[in-house]
């Protein structure tokens, strides 16, 4: 076991680094990473690019390593706990394994390795809030043509596909009025909203398709018919083509429903990334099943409807498979991660080295 990579995962919990505030723990890495050789910079967008000269070997492609830099709410004070051989936080926040413990893996194993290619390290911005550092990425400072994702929860998995995502924002207009003395005066546009919910299909309709809305907003006080009211929805779907279709289902049905009490209603819909998948015998699958099943886990591919930043690099032309970091129940407060987990995943990252330097 590494002590000296879980003390640093520890320290690196306790930088705030919520998504949009990425800046300081960013500037944490770039000192870090500068430490082991690296010529560290960022992109235009606040991204970390850092390159590595290859060790012990020639001739070799550049390979790109990447993680994200952002968590997700709430992510302020984080006091990481050690007992057991797990760590977590004190309760009322999340980790942050998601994705700092893939970024200490990646710089202890940068340390241990003996041998490695040229090397591209890549840590993007605001990846929790819809991938939105990758997609500003200067992809001109990239070489690498291959490459590996620290950013799967398990270790057992390697995922080798994701979604098209849409994100479906809503915003209705009724009209105010007293709710005691001349409510036949409003449109309650909290019941426009609701109906329009209640019309759409949401949680997972098939083995590749999911919807939801997650969040809604309305109301000023309790006896008002209640002027406006905007909810945040979302689908997504591995099948480009299904995606598209749902997103325009919920459109119209969400049009329908609010038009038929005399509302009105705005909806803007985003293609935030588009469905993609690299085969189960592509390169960097090889390796990463070969890497872990070295530290002895025999990883099997998997496609997932949640998303990740390798969808944008794949749909760049960067061939890249995600591995895992070994982090449980990410996104919540339960959040959690064993040291025999990163241990192993610290070992992966150093054979994947070793591999790609063949």
């Amino acid at each position: 076991m590494s002590e000296r990579m879980i003390k640093q995962f520890m320290d690196m919990v306790q930088i705030d680094s919520e998504s949009g505030n990425e800046a300081e723990f960013i500037d944490y890495l770039i000192i870090e990473f500068e430490k082991l050789g690296a010529k560290v910079s960022k992109d235009g967008y606040g991204n970390l690019i850092a390159n590595f000269y290859a060790k012990n070997c020639k001739g070799k492609d550049p390979v790109l390593l990447s993680c994200h830099a952002d968590t997700v709410k709430p992510g302020k004070g984080i006091e990481p706990v050690l007992k057991d051989g797990v760590i977590r936080s004190k309760g009322d926040t999340i980790l942050a394994a998601d994705d700092k413990a893939g970024i200490a893996e990646l710089l202890e194993a940068l340390r241990i390795a003996e041998i490695h290619p040229p090397i591209e390290v890549a840590i993007s911005r605001q990846e929790e809030v819809g991938l939105i550092g990758v997609k500003n990425l200067d992809f001109s400072r990239l070489k690498a043509k291959k490459g590996f994702l620290l950013d799967n929860d398990t270790l057992e998995t390697i995922v080798i596909g994701g979604p098209s995502y849409f994100a479906i924002d809503v915003n209705i207009k009724g009209c105010a009025a007293h709710a005691g003395m001349e409510p036949e005066k409003g449109i309650n546009a909290i019941l426009a909203a609701s109906k329009a919910i209640c019309a759409i299909k949401l949680g997972r309709l098939d083995h590749e398709t999911t919807a939801n809305v997650g969040v809604i907003n309305g109301g000023m006080i309790r006896n008002g018919v209640p002027e406006s009211v905007t909810f945040l929805a979302e689908c997504r779907s591995l099948n480009h083509q299904k995606g598209v279709k749902l997103a325009q289902d919920m459109e119209k049905i969400i049009r329908e429903e609010v038009e038929s009490i005399g509302a009105s209603v705005e909806i803007k819909v985003d293609n935030l990334c588009k469905a993609v998948d690299i085969p189960e015998d592509s390169w960097t699958v090889e390796i990463s099943k070969k890497a872990l099943k070295k530290v002895g886990v025999n990883a099997k591919t998997t496609f997932i409807t949640g998303f990740t930043d390798a969808s944008i690099y794949n749909n760049k032309g960067i061939e890249v498979a995600v591995v895992g970091i070994g982090a449980r129940l990410e996104h919540s407060c339960d959040e959690h991660i064993y040291v025999t987990d990163m241990d192993k995943a610290l070992h992966m990252i150093v054979e994947i080295l070793r591999l790609t330097a063949e």
